[in-house]
């Protein structure tokens, strides 16, 4: 759920289908923060478009329980800013990801 700009989340601790697809990105990418059901990307793309809109520096505090899924929400929130880069330098969101993307990602 959406507290304002606050996601509060829950791991399922197992494998949603399609939650975390190109898909998913291309349409949370399309919308402002709370157009549509709460979710990481949502939380992404606003970081996203107050940092190149309004040239505002963004910082994003993932805090859980060990096991509660930083590392994988992290990675999933600088995915959706990779893939946004992408797409601001005109290539698709499913183009193959450059190497500095990689190494962002593998980090």
């Amino acid at each position: 759920t959406n507290i304002g700009s606050i996601l509060a989340s829950v791991n399922p601790y197992k494998p949603i289908p399609g939650l975390y697809s190109v898909d998913a990105i291309d349409l949370y990418r399309q919308h402002r923060l709370g157009e549509l059901p709460p979710h990481i990307f949502a939380t992404a793309n606003e970081c996203y478009c107050c940092l190149w809109k309004r040239h505002d520096s963004q910082c994003v505090l993932i805090s859980g329980e060990s096991g509660a899924g930083k590392t994988e929400s992290t990675k999933l929130l600088l995915n959706f800013l990779s893939a946004m880069s992408q797409t601001s330098l005109g290539s698709p969101v499913s183009e193959k990801s450059t190497r500095v993307e990689e190494a962002i990602l593998e980090s």
